[in-house]
């Protein structure tokens, strides 16, 4: 029998006051046919989500659901495939979608509509510049990265303001969660663009930093979706 202590490796647990948050991408949207546009909701593209893209919605509530989540609050943005990626999970905990305005898309500019789509795809010099620079205000009347990134950081932390101690689900855009990733690392550009639709990206806001637990989870998708990604809007 010996008397001298253990020192074992715990598993992480959130200090008091802190905030959990699962950063959930929305599900495949409606493709762009060309000669066609999105609709707009206050300046910003909004296209419903693809048959695909509601198929991802159930499997990330069923992931959610049989994992025991601990679930306070459903958040989405102003814009449709956020809320119906949404809606599956909302109905089976018998929660009402918060909006977070803040945690919209980034603004594109005169590409909005589904230009951004057909750009990047034909490898327009700007979409290159774009790439290149990390900004979306290489886009004509882009957001300005400066302000966008103010934007995100005010949702983020209006959230955590709101649930102390507890974990909730943000449902937003490919944009959005390269910019959370971003803040956390303090890094810049597009080095975490490409979250997949669907993902799941866990991170823990505590009053003086934010931490980061999981990246771009897609355990849960079948794997005919484990594809490029969409382009991010």
């Amino acid at each position: 029998m010996t008397d001298r202590r253990e020192f074992r490796q715990p598993r992480f647990v959130p200090i008091q006051g802190a905030c959990e948050i699962l950063l959930v991408r929305h599900g495949e949207s409606s493709p762009l046919i060309e000669g066609e546009s999105f609709p707009l909701v206050g300046g910003h593209s909004d296209p419903p989500l693809a048959p695909d893209g509601h198929v991802q919605a159930a499997q990330v509530a069923e992931r959610l659901i049989l994992t025991g989540e601990r679930i306070a609050a459903i958040y989405v943005t102003t814009l449709t495939r956020t809320h119906q990626t949404a809606a599956p999970l909302a109905e089976r905990l018998g929660l009402e979608p918060i909006v977070e305005a803040n945690l919209r898309e980034v603004f594109l500019g005169d590409w909005e509509g589904g230009e951004f789509r057909h750009r990047v795809a034909d490898e327009d010099p700007i979409a290159v510049q774009m790439f290149e620079t990390g900004r979306w205000d290489a886009i004509p009347n882009g957001e300005p990265t400066e302000a966008f990134d103010a934007r995100v950081r005010a949702g983020i932390e209006s959230i955590a303001a709101a649930h102390p101690d507890e974990l909730v689900v943000a449902v937003v855009h490919g944009g959005v969660i390269g910019q959370v990733m971003n803040i956390i690392a303090d890094t810049s550009g597009f080095r975490f663009g490409g979250a997949d639709n669907a993902s799941i990206s866990h991170i823990v806001v505590e009053p003086d930093r934010w931490r980061l637990r999981c990246f771009n989870d897609t355990s849960h998708l079948s794997p005919r979706f484990s594809t490029a990604p969409e382009p991010m809007t």
